[in-house]
């Protein structure tokens, strides 16, 4: 079984594409919405919430858990990855959507000035920059020059957990946050933030035909290529029967985070609540 996290329902963003490109494997989505949201918490918060949260998948029987929050990826998955799970859970992987946005990002730039739009917590991390830096010699050693330009948007969360997509509203914010990134003359933009996705349309039509979007689909292909370099792990977590299992809990209240499923996950689901403490 595949767990996947979200401090909300961003995440489901993250099982959509894994859904479709790894439909053959059990799933259990976990979002913590009674605390969401995590973007604008202290990074010793985020490792608590976190750890609580990959804990409770694992003892539901995960044996592979995705942070499909770009704000636990940034502030919580190294030391959970080098402290905690060697000592609780060393047989497990956790794996976060951070390294896959970036190596598509790098993959996908020709003029190596990327843009990156995420909640004040990512951001100001700077965790999606140094992972650039990283990156690059491994990714893209070619690239003559690489600048990293990046952009809070704090009010596109609530926004899109409101339905306001497609409000006027909405857009201009949207052109708000990213004037500076055009001004760049960026050719790649980097959605950070699992909610982002729904305006993917919108990011695209604000950046123009010149700048490449890069979203979620990319952590689904990442996770795939992950599972035929370690197929003993892919045989622990594909489902044993041919109708695969898909779970979905929140700390909060189920009826909402269902009837935002469809929106979320394009289909209406049955969630159930859990105390994870």
């Amino acid at each position: 079984m595949i767990g996947v996290f979200d401090s909300g329902i961003g995440g489901l963003t993250v099982l959509h594409w894994l859904l479709k490109e790894l439909p053959e494997y059990d799933y259990v989505y976990i979002g913590d919405n009674a605390r969401a949201p995590y973007g604008n918490r202290s990074q010793e918060i985020v490792y608590e919430y976190t750890r609580q949260e990959v804990e409770y998948l694992f003892n539901s029987g995960a044996q592979l858990v995705v942070l499909a929050c770009n704000t636990a990826s940034s502030l919580a998955l190294r030391r959970l990855q080098q402290e905690w799970l060697p000592q609780h859970f060393p047989d497990r992987r956790i794996l976060g959507v951070l390294i896959p946005l970036v190596e598509t990002a790098l993959k996908t730039t020709k003029t190596g000035i990327i843009g990156v739009v995420g909640t004040r917590g990512t951001i100001a991390s700077g965790a999606v920059t140094r992972e650039f830096e990283k990156r690059k010699a491994l990714v893209r050693p070619d690239l003559a020059r690489m600048e990293i330009f990046s952009a809070s948007c704090p009010l596109l969360v609530p926004l899109t957990e409101e339905g306001w997509i497609d409000r006027s509203e909405t857009k201009r914010i949207m052109r708000h946050y990213v004037r500076e990134l055009k001004q760049k003359n960026i050719d790649t933009l980097l959605l950070a933030c699992t909610h982002y996705p729904l305006l993917y349309d919108q990011f695209s039509a604000i950046m123009g035909k010149k700048v490449q979007v890069i979203d979620n689909r990319a952590v689904a292909l990442s996770l795939k290529n992950y599972f035929e370099r370690h197929p003993d792990i892919a045989t622990l977590c594909r489902s044993k029967s041919e109708t695969p299992k898909r779970m979905f809990l929140t700390t909060d209240d189920p009826e909402r985070f269902s009837n935002l499923s469809s929106r979320f996950l394009g289909e209406q689901i049955e969630a159930h609540h859990v105390a994870v403490l």
